[in-house]
C-alpha cells in the first residue's frame, strides 16, 4: 500500500479471529519502556518499534491480527517486566480486618500519574501496531464494562481505566502504566463463570492503585545501592591482597547478587499479596462472588501440575501460591453465601471469542451439537456463536438460518443487532444492512460495534458522503477511536477528498504508533489542494505536533521505520 492511499476495504466479519500468541511481544514493549524510563523525574517517556509498516486492513477488527515481525529486535523475557507487578493510583480503602500496611509512596519520586499515561499511552501504540492488540468492539466494550464496574466499586479512584483483549490463546493478563488493563483471550475462556473473570481484573486494577510498577523502579533504586555496597567491599577485599583475596571477593560479589535477588523476590510477592487484599475487597463490592478468587488460583494451580515446562503464562507472571490460594478461600469464608449470576454479555463474548478458534466450520458443527444436546451453559450464547462460525466460515444461507433461530430465543441485545446486520452485509443486502443498524443505533447510541458497522455499511451501500459525515459526528465524542478514523479516511476517498483521506489516515496511523507514515500522510494532506483555510491550518498544526513527538522518539534512540 503506498502512503497516499487508503487502507484497503477491510475483509468481513466473517473473517475475524484471533491472532497468534503476542504475550512476549506485549511483556518486551513494557520493558522498553521501563528501560528508557529515568530513575528520577522524567521529562517526558517516549517509546517506538524497529517493525516495519503494516497493510492497516490487517489491523481492522474483521481480520486476523498480525503478530509482530521477525525484525523486531529482541527483548527482556517478560519474567524480568511483570516482577514488577503493576501500575499506580490511590489505594482502595479496607475494612479494619483488611488494612494493609503502610509501604509508603515512593511511586510519585519516580514517576508522576500524568507521567504513567503517557507512558502507558505510548506503550499501547505499540501494542496496536505489533498485533496485541484485538480490534474487536464487542470484546473491548464488554471488558470496559466489567471492569468499570469493578472500578467504581469503591470512590477513592482518581483515574480512567482502559480494558482491552490480546489475540492470545496464553492465560494471562497485565496492567500498564496509567491504568491500562489487557486480558488474553484465552483467559476469558479459561474462567468458568464471570465472577472468576472479575476476580482477575479487580487483581489486576489494584496492581494499578497500589502503584507497583513505580514501586518496582524504585526498588530497583534500592537494588542498585545494595549491589554497589557489596562491589565497594569486594573490591576493599581485593585490596587487602593475601591467597583468600580472591575468594573473598568472590563471596562477597556472589552475596550481594544474592541479596538483590531476594530484595526483589520479596518485592513481588508482596506486589501479589497487597493486590489480593485489595482486589478481594473491590470483588465483593462491586457484588460479585466472594469465592471466586480462590477457585480461579485453585483452578490454575491444580491445571498447572499436569504441564510440565509449559506453565500457563499468568502462573509465570503472578505465582500463585499454596498460601494465596488459602489465603483467598479464608477471606470468602467469612461472608455469608452468595450466588452471582452472569451476564448475558459475557456469555456471548465467550461465544463469539469461541467462534474464532481453529476451523470455522468444525466450531459451527460444535455448536450445533452442543444445542442439539442441549449441552452449554446458556442457550442464546451458543446460537449466537453458531451464526458467528457460519459467519466466519462464508456459508451465508447457513448463518441466516441460524439467525433466525437465534432471533426466536434472544432478548434485545445489541450483540445480536450487530451480528444480524453483518450477516446482512456478507450477503450483499446493503440498504438492508443500514436500516438494521440505523434501527439498532437509536437503541444503543454508545455501543462502539454498531457505531463503527453502520459507516461502513453507508459505504457499501454507494452512500460515502453520509458514511463520512456519520464518521465525523462521532469522532467529536470519540477522537481517540482509531478504527473510526482509519473507516472515516476510505469514505473521503471515496468522494475524492484527499485532504480528509489523508488527515484521517494519518490518525489512523499514529493510533497504531508508525508516526513516521502517520507524518507523510498529513504532508500530503498539505499537498493535497482540495481543503480550506481552516482545513489546511488544522492540518499543518497537528503535522507540527507529530513531528516534535516523532523527533522527541528519536532523540531517546528509538525510530520506526515507515
Amino acid at each position: 500500500m503506498t502512503p497516499s492511499s487508503p487502507s484497503a476495504p477491510p475483509p468481513t466479519r466473517a473473517q475475524r479471529r484471533a491472532g497468534p500468541h503476542t504475550r512476549s511481544g506485549v511483556a518486551a514493549f513494557v520493558a522498553v519502556a521501563l528501560a528508557v524510563a529515568p530513575v528520577s523525574h522524567p521529562p517526558f517517556v517516549s517509546l517506538a518499534s524497529a517493525q516495519t509498516a503494516t497493510d492497516s486492513s490487517e489491523l481492522r477488527k474483521y481480520g486476523s491480527v498480525p503478530s509482530a515481525p521477525p525484525s523486531v529486535p529482541a527483548l527482556p523475557d517478560s519474567a524480568d517486566i511483570q516482577k514488577y507487578g503493576s501500575i499506580g493510583g490511590p489505594a482502595v480503602p479496607l475494612s479494619p480486618s483488611q488494612k494493609l500496611p503502610d509501604l509508603g509512596d515512593s511511586s510519585q519520586s519516580i514517576m508522576s500519574p500524568t507521567q504513567e499515561r503517557k507512558l502507558g499511552e505510548l506503550i499501547m501504540r505499540q501494542i496496536r501496531g505489533g498485533g496485541g492488540y484485538l480490534e474487536d468492539a464487542e470484546v473491548n466494550d464488554y471488558l470496559n464494562e466489567l471492569g468499570n464496574r469493578l472500578v467504581t466499586a469503591t470512590r477513592d479512584v482518581k483515574q480512567d481505566f482502559v480494558f482491552f483483549a490480546v489475540p492470545d490463546q496464553a492465560i494471562n493478563a497485565f496492567a500498564l502504566p496509567g491504568g491500562f488493563v489487557g486480558v488474553n483471550t484465552g483467559l476469558v475462556l479459561l474462567a468458568q463463570n464471570e465472577s472468576q473473570l472479575a476476580s482477575v481484573l479487580a487483581h489486576e486494577i489494584s496492581h494499578v492503585t497500589q502503584h507497583h510498577i513505580t514501586r518496582g523502579m524504585a526498588s530497583q533504586q534500592n537494588v542498585l545501592l545494595t549491589t554497589l555496597a557489596g562491589l565497594a567491599v569486594a573490591i576493599l577485599a581485593s585490596k587487602a591482597g593475601g591467597s583468600s583475596s580472591n575468594q573473598a571477593m568472590s563471596a562477597a560479589i556472589a552475596g550481594t547478587q544474592a541479596l538483590a535477588a531476594q530484595q526483589q523476590i520479596n518485592f513481588t510477592r508482596e506486589n501479589e499479596f497487597e493486590a489480593d487484599r485489595v482486589g478481594f475487597t473491590r470483588l465483593v463490592s462491586a457484588g460479585f462472588d466472594p469465592n471466586a478468587m480462590g477457585e480461579f488460583f485453585d483452578r490454575l494451580q491444580r491445571s498447572s501440575r499436569f504441564v510440565e515446562g509449559n506453565v500457563p503464562s499468568y502462573l509465570r507472571d503472578h505465582p500463585v501460591t499454596y498460601e494465596r490460594i488459602a489465603e483467598a478461600k479464608s477471606r470468602a469464608q467469612d461472608l455469608p453465601y452468595k450466588q452471582v449470576r452472569d451476564s448475558l454479555d459475557f456469555h456471548l463474548v465467550r461465544a463469539l471469542l469461541q467462534s474464532y478458534q481453529g476451523d470455522a466450520r468444525e466450531q459451527a458443527a460444535n455448536f450445533a451439537r452442543n444445542i442439539a444436546e442441549k449441552k452449554f451453559n446458556n442457550e442464546v450464547a451458543e446460537h449466537y456463536g453458531l451464526v458467528a462460525s457460519w459467519l466466519r466460515a462464508k456459508d451465508i444461507p447457513k448463518a441466516k438460518e441460524a439467525l433466525v433461530q437465534l432471533e426466536k430465543i434472544a432478548p434485545p441485545h445489541p450483540m445480536v443487532e450487530a451480528m444480524a446486520g453483518n450477516v446482512l452485509l456478507a450477503a450483499a443486502e446493503y440498504p438492508a444492512a443500514v436500516k438494521r443498524f440505523e434501527s439498532a443505533l437509536t437503541r444503543y447510541p454508545n455501543k462502539m460495534q454498531l457505531i463503527h458497522d453502520y459507516p461502513e455499511a453507508l459505504i457499501k451501500a454507494g452512500r460515502p458522503a453520509d458514511a463520512s459525515a456519520y464518521a465525523e459526528k462521532e469522532l467529536v465524542r470519540f477522537p481517540a477511536e482509531g478504527p473510526l478514523h482509519e473507516i472515516a479516511a476510505r469514505a473521503y476517498a471515496a468522494q475524492d477528498k484527499r485532504l480528509k483521506q489523508h488527515e484521517h489516515q494519518g490518525e489512523y496511523y499514529a493510533w497504531i504508533g508508525n508516526l513516521p507514515l502517520a507524518v507523510t500522510q498529513y504532508e500530503l494532506a498539505t499537498k493535497s489542494g482540495d481543503g480550506d483555510f481552516y482545513q489546511l491550518s488544522v492540518v499543518e498544526t497537528r503535522l507540527r505536533a507529530l513531528r516534535q513527538e516523532m523527533a522527541e522518539q528519536q532523540r531517546l534512540g528509538f525510530s520506526r521505520a515507515g
